[in-house]
């Protein structure tokens, strides 16, 4: 399973965010976009698949996960499409996947409750959660990161769960992003302290198989 240490290293750092982000991050006021659970099927399968009964919501031990209506999108100027409403989503900004991080669950508890297969069942292990979990893929703006314009800051690089493989710190801590690691957890989304944020999910429609 993924290490107990690195977990709770990775939510110290999501709280130091939220206490340095005061002013600058505003939670529920910005993202590019929501993402499925973990563990989901590609969309169209998804959608035909879901029976939108919320049990994924009820077992996430984050309370990451939402279903998707009017309401819940609102803050983020985002309405369901079609086939789209009920169906659970992730909004990274407002709060993001910790891949059940100290859970006692054999495997990702919104997988292990889902009864239809739409979420399918995977451990939590990171070498499985690594092949199997496609929720998306961290886009860095440059521009906009605070380390990449003389002020270090590297939270992001603290929240990952494959601190050092999915970001790794750079000079001046700035974040250095290997795709091939990236399960689009949103954490590193989460914790950027910048506003709008510097490092964002593109979510991932096709996902891995």
């Amino acid at each position: 399973m993924i290490g107990r240490r690195s977990f709770l290293r990775n939510a110290a750092a999501l709280g130091a965010a939220a206490a340095v982000g005061v002013g600058f991050a505003k939670p529920g006021a910005a993202g590019t976009d929501c993402i499925r659970p973990p563990g989901a099927l590609p969309e169209d399968d998804f959608i035909s698949t879901c029976i939108r009964c919320g049990r994924c919501a009820d077992a996430c031990p984050n309370r990451a996960i939402t279903t998707f209506t009017a309401v819940t999108g609102a803050p983020f100027s985002m309405r369901p499409g079609p086939g789209e409403e009920g169906t659970p989503v992730v909004f990274p900004r407002q709060q993001a996947c910790n891949l059940c991080a100290g859970a006692k669950s054999e495997h990702l508890c919104c997988t292990a409750a889902c009864p239809s297969g739409a979420l399918r069942l995977v451990r939590r292990e990171a070498d499985e959660i690594r092949a199997r979990v496609s929720m998306g893929r961290a886009h860095l703006d440059e521009n906009l990161c605070y380390s990449y314009n003389g002020r270090c800051c590297g939270v992001c690089i603290r929240a990952c769960p494959f601190t050092s493989k999915a970001l790794r710190a750079g000079m001046c801590e700035t974040p250095r992003l290997d795709p091939s690691w990236c399960v689009g957890c949103g954490l590193c989304e989460r914790a950027c302290i910048r506003y709008p944020q510097a490092i964002v999910v593109i979510p991932d429609r096709e996902r891995r198989s």
